[in-house]
């Protein structure tokens, strides 16, 4: 069902839902690197104008998991080997200070945060929904530098998330969502025993072993745009 069928709903909301159905397609890997992003395909799906569809993608631009090629319609993004392993390398960076500033803030109240976004990891996967755990599991590393309490920090891993998410929906089949969720929760426990620097290596090490797997092409095609966004 189209966004505009949805009652009582503005103009900006419509377009905040456009622009998180999009990013979940993008990054669940149901659209295919390359597939146009038309505006007037988009504004007609949402119920938006077209100006707010440039707004939306605009937002996925700057998340790194859609181009925008002058004199063209945007398409989603296909990151190089290359540009992937960059993008690897400074979400280490960010990954590991995001987990030593929150040890320095750790509390009953982000515990739970934190816990309740793991539950929703697991009981995505216990159903099956594969592609929407890794969603979430993404999602965590994104909430932990909410965290932090530094908003430069938030936003800068958002967008590095997005756009290691992509490249996991490109290049990495083969990775193992269930020992993904049991990291989180190891790296949860370490937080609670107080033990940050442990925490640090774990998520490093993780990162380490998510691109050894990750950068390989990936043998799927997608849906075509309109197919897979009724489903978002």
């Amino acid at each position: 069902m189209s966004a505009e069928t949805e009652p009582g709903s503005s103009p900006a909301e419509r377009a905040d839902r456009a622009y998180a159905s999009l990013r979940a397609a993008v990054i669940e890997g149901a659209l295919a690197p390359g597939t146009k992003l038309g505006e007037e395909t988009l504004a007609a799906h949402y119920g938006v104008s077209r100006t707010l569809v440039r707004t939306v993608l605009a937002r996925l631009v700057a998340d790194g998991i859609v181009d925008s090629p002058h004199g063209r319609s945007a398409e989603v993004a296909h990151p190089t080997v290359e540009e992937a392993r960059d993008a690897f390398a400074v979400r280490r960076v960010l990954e590991r200070e995001a987990v030593l500033r929150v040890a320095e803030r750790w509390d009953a109240a982000t515990a739970a945060r934190l816990r309740a976004h793991v539950d929703a990891e697991r009981e995505a996967w216990t159903h099956r929904r594969s592609t929407a755990s890794a969603r979430l599991g993404g999602e965590f590393h994104i909430l932990l530098a909410r965290e932090t309490g530094n908003d430069l920090l938030e936003r800068y891993m958002s967008e590095v998330v997005s756009r290691t998410a992509l490249i996991l929906a490109v290049y990495g089949r083969d990775i193992d969502q269930q020992a993904s969720i049991e990291e989180h929760e190891e790296l949860l426990a370490l937080l609670a025993a107080g033990d940050a620097e442990r925490a640090a290596d774990l998520v490093t090490h993780h990162l380490d072993e998510v691109q050894r797997k990750t950068l390989r092409p990936a043998d799927a095609e997608a849906d075509p745009l309109l197919s897979v966004l009724s489903r978002y």
